[in-house]
């Protein structure tokens, strides 16, 4: 029966509805030489159109036997230098980025009905500047990198609750207290695609694939 409703359920939902979307045209010709203009541009449509929480992004890495792992993080920044996030290089993810240094990004903006997708190898900052990226945040933030060990096993909801006080507290009595395996990571994309979304699904998809000259390549792909 649930899977009966759920099957139900799925056939009833609508993608991009007009109501809650707006698919705006998309000319690739006049997309820049470049993948990080278009990113920012898009970005701050995304925050214009309401998009709620467009800074939260989808990360895959992959285990030391090669099986995928995906999880939503939060984009830190995106420069020169990278597409940046953050987290302990004892979690989960940290493990695996110091296992198989490459990973994938994906964002999601369905208020435009647009995707954003990147993948290439993946750089740890120097200690220095990944503690100055986390107590640039919010002292809730702090808190949660001063708390237990992420992605380890809890004991208890109990436990987590007696230490994420204590981490509260340490972290309004000293903003400037270190998260010493707290890391700030740089995804140095090989590849960029940007995906418009289309009302008759002539879906806009453009590529940017580096070259070796540390140029763009500029490919468009077939829905």
């Amino acid at each position: 029966m649930a899977a009966t409703d759920l099957h139900t359920l799925l056939k009833s939902l609508r993608v991009w509805s007009p109501e809650t979307t707006e698919l705006r045209p998309f000319d690739p010709a006049t997309a820049p030489d470049a993948p990080l203009p278009l990113f920012t541009t898009w970005f701050a449509e995304a925050v214009a159109a309401g998009q709620p929480e467009p800074h939260t992004v989808s990360l895959a890495t992959a285990d030391e036997r090669g099986r995928a792992d995906v999880r939503i993080v939060m984009l830190h920044g995106a420069d020169a230098h990278g597409w940046s996030f953050g987290s302990h290089v004892t979690s989960r993810k940290g493990h695996q980025l110091s296992v198989h240094p490459y990973a994938a990004l994906a964002f999601y903006w369905p208020v435009l009905g647009r995707q954003v997708r990147l993948r290439g190898p993946v750089s740890a900052a120097p200690a220095r500047e990944s503690q100055a990226d986390l107590h640039a945040r919010s002292t809730g933030a702090l808190a949660s990198a001063l708390t237990g060990r992420q992605s380890g096993v809890l004991s208890s909801l109990e436990e987590l609750r007696t230490e994420s006080q204590a981490a509260w507290e340490r972290a309004r009595a000293d903003p400037s207290a270190p998260s010493p395996t707290w890391t700030l990571y740089r995804l140095h994309p090989e590849e960029v695609e940007f995906f418009q979304g289309d009302p008759d699904r002539r879906h806009v998809r453009l590529r940017y694939v580096t070259e070796a000259d540390g140029g763009w390549r500029r490919e468009l792909l077939w829905p």
